[in-house]
């Protein structure tokens, strides 16, 4: 007859497996990652060159829904198709593994990051205070900051290589070689053009939601309301949600 030890064993063995690490779950959160930006990188792409000043396509005469003629600029389809035209459909991911190795390389940082940041900060503070929000939005402030520091090379590797799509350049090739050109000519500085804009259009945005969220639900959301606590949970959810949308979309 077994042991009651070598009863339960296995039961103990399967929970512990079971429970995920940090690195599962930091695995799954780049993979996940790395699929949204590749499909998502034909659209940042298009945004880009037209923030740049690329109109390589006519507008396109129509009229608005008061039976005014105008002229309309090329949408992202007839974007899309000209760059597949000149390029084929691999043109479409131009730039795209500096995004992906920069989206690695932030999961990365604001895992261990967040680690050490923690201790600071305790949750002694009632739920909807003005200094826990301050001291949380500290928090994200910090790890934002260190992982845009991390990664904002790459970012700049990836604009150069789309923006070469304007005037058909080859500059910039592979990642290992734009890497190095940027190195040679710039030095380390030109890793970190534009840097100091994009830190602080984050930040603000940054504080800007979460103090939002603070107010709203301080001020508007009705202590009787018998889904207060839900509703506080979702405001937070939602602008959580548009401050990580934003950092992603300024990433390109």
């Amino acid at each position: 007859m077994e042991s009651p030890e070598n009863l339960h064993g296995p039961a103990v063995g399967v929970g512990q497996d079971a429970t995920p690490t940090t690195v599962d779950v930091d695995t799954a959160v780049f993979l996940l990652g790395a699929g949204v930006t590749t499909l998502t990188h034909p659209l940042l792409y298009v945004k880009l060159l037209i923030q740049v000043g690329h109109e390589p396509l006519p507008p396109t005469v129509g009229t608005t829904m008061f039976g005014r003629r105008v002229l309309y600029l090329p949408g992202f389809f007839s974007y899309a198709q000209h760059i597949v035209k000149v390029d084929g459909k691999r043109g479409l991911l131009r730039g795209l593994s500096p995004r992906i190795v920069s989206s690695a390389i932030s999961t990365v940082v604001r895992s261990k990051v967040k680690q050490q940041v923690d201790v600071l900060f305790k949750n002694g503070e009632q739920q909807n205070s003005l200094r826990k929000v301050v001291k949380e939005t500290s928090h994200e402030m910090i790890i934002q900051c260190l992982s845009r520091v991390a990664t904002h090379p790459f970012h700049v590797m990836s604009v150069r290589c789309m923006a070469q799509f304007v005037g058909r350049e080859v500059k910039y090739g592979g990642m290992l070689s734009c890497m190095v050109k940027i190195f040679k000519e710039e030095g380390v500085a030109g890793f970190y053009v534009g840097l100091i804009p994009h830190v602080l259009g984050e930040v603000l945005f940054l504080w800007c939601c979460n103090l939002l969220a603070h107010f709203i639900n301080t001020y508007a959301v009705d202590e009787s309301l018998s889904q207060a606590s839900a509703v506080r949970s979702y405001t937070k959810f939602v602008m959580g949600t548009g401050c990580r949308t934003s950092s992603s979309v300024t990433r390109l």
